[in-house]
């Protein structure tokens, strides 16, 4: 790195920092707190991806942006399987769980599988994560997986006292008690309830758990065998098969790249 080209890329607040500091310390200190500050501009800071502890910083390195590789993820294999996403890239807990209490349930593969991908496209977006997660996964799944992980989105917001389920309280306290889902969601639900897969999309909000346990842990190798069976894994890796979601997929992988 050329630290006369660095310091003179600093705001004035660091630059004042580093310079007032008192000590050989706190100008390291200071130093060290700037620079994560300007390798955090160069981040596009994705969503898409959980990420953990403190980058690996090259001193070789002064690129304006970084491309592929980011310190902050660990990298993938040159062919990812689904595995690798929930191990290398998404928080899964939410569902592993989820798909765990279908499965002590009694309910079939299919369920179970759906229950285990619902919700990932919020890797991606939190706006219709549902419709996000049906497009990703369709090459993939069974036709009725994922219609009825795109129609969970809706279904969530209205109870069904057939199958036990209610509005979630937990909401009400993120939405408020008057909160009323947008035409198009409402729509999307009264189709769904008329579709020979409703009870599919139906037992995902059932299996949903809208808040999980944190002293539970569920690993994703108890449902290694099940994935294997219910989601067709390429021979290329998920984002290189040439699929129309594998972009999606690899935002996943380097949810970094500006170009």
């Amino acid at each position: 790195m050329d630290r006369r080209k660095f310091l003179s890329s600093l705001s004035a607040a660091s630059a004042a920092t580093i310079a007032g500091a008192a000590t050989l310390t706190q100008k390291a200190d200071a130093l060290e707190e700037a620079m994560d500050e300007a390798l955090n501009k160069r981040r596009a800071k994705p969503k898409a991806c959980y990420v953990d502890g403190r980058p690996a910083r090259d001193p070789n390195d002064d690129r304006p942006y970084l491309q592929h590789y980011d310190p902050l993820l660990p990298e993938m294999p040159k062919a990812p399987q689904l595995v690798d996403f929930y191990n290398l890239r998404f928080s899964p807990q939410h569902v592993l769980q989820s798909a765990r209490l279908a499965k002590s349930e009694g309910f079939n593969e299919k369920i179970i599988t759906a229950c285990l991908l619902h919700d990932i496209g919020l890797n991606l977006m939190n706006t219709d994560h549902g419709y996000w997660c049906a497009q990703m996964i369709a090459p993939y799944v069974d036709e009725e997986i994922s219609w009825a992980i795109e129609k969970h989105q809706a279904l969530r917001f209205f109870a069904d006292k057939d199958y036990d389920y209610e509005y979630p309280q937990a909401y009400i306290s993120m939405f408020g008690a008057d909160y009323k889902p947008e035409p198009y969601i409402e729509h999307a639900y009264k189709e769904a309830r008329k579709h020979k897969w409703y009870e599919t999309s139906r037992l995902i909000t059932v299996n949903d758990l809208y808040s999980f346990d944190r002293d539970l842990t569920v690993e994703i190798d108890d449902f290694v065998d099940i994935m294997g069976r219910n989601f067709k894994q390429p021979k290329e890796g998920l984002g290189f098969d040439g699929s129309p979601v594998a972009h999606m997929w690899r935002t996943l992988i380097w949810p970094n790249n500006r170009l």
